[in-house]
């Protein structure tokens, strides 16, 4: 397996998947620049957090048209595997490669702090591995990280089991309380309905090195390696 990380002007995110997926787990990875022309033969991608041309305009809306993009939306017509963290969530959803968007933070400020989310399908390359009755404390940090989508696609979403993770408390009991930024539904992920582009708010990782007290994102991980490396 190799594994690629975009990295646009502004990533801040990037060194961090770089060093799970290489330093941690041991599969070949390299780093894409903006501007690459090609996905280097790479079998699964992340899109890192961070904070791409300074989030001008709309977040992500101008890293969308980065040449290397082009390659993401075509790898993943061709079924590849995407994976968008945060920024990179925000950056799928402005190439339409995931349904919906992302918006200011109902309380219109940037939330940085350990939330805990709830897997919501197990029929997808992030979740697949994960107990059923796991609740993960995971970090976030964005001020645009509120779900958003017309009614329409929301039904399609949830009919087509296509929601990966809802905000929860400590217990897993879904509640608005435990919703740190008002997305729609709770929505913290989602993929698409080929099952092969995702994308999630929160930073699975910063809670993957045993140094930071927290694993609780190598369920993700262990997931993802666990079935590509089946492939």
């Amino acid at each position: 397996m190799k594994c690629g990380i975009i990295v646009f002007p502004g990533s801040n995110c990037d060194q961090d998947a770089f060093y799970v997926m290489k330093s941690l787990y041991g599969i070949e990875t390299v780093y894409l620049w903006h501007k690459d022309a090609d996905l280097k033969n790479c079998d699964f991608i992340i899109l890192p957090g961070g904070f791409s041309y300074g989030d001008y305009l709309r977040t992500g809306a101008i890293a969308r048209f980065s040449p290397v993009m082009e390659q993401v939306a075509a790898y993943a017509k061709e079924g590849g595997y995407v994976l968008g963290i945060c920024n990179g969530f925000q950056v799928l959803c402005e190439a339409h490669l995931l349904p919906g968007i992302l918006l200011r933070n109902d309380n219109q400020k940037f939330v940085c702090r350990n939330i805990h989310i709830k897997p919501q399908t197990w029929n997808s390359l992030v979740t697949s591995e994960i107990p059923a009755d796991q609740v993960l404390k995971i970090p976030i940090a964005h001020a645009e990280g509120k779900y958003y989508c017309d009614t329409k696609t929301l039904k399609q979403l949830q009919s087509n089991d296509q929601v990966l993770f809802r905000y929860c408390n400590e217990n897993g009991e879904i509640t608005s309380a435990s919703n740190p930024n008002g997305s729609l539904d709770n929505i913290a992920g989602i993929c698409n309905e080929g099952r092969n582009v995702f994308g999630m708010m929160p930073h699975p990782e910063r809670a993957s090195d045993p140094a930071l007290g927290n694993t609780a994102g190598r369920f993700l991980f262990d997931s993802i390696l666990s079935l590509v490396e089946k492939a």
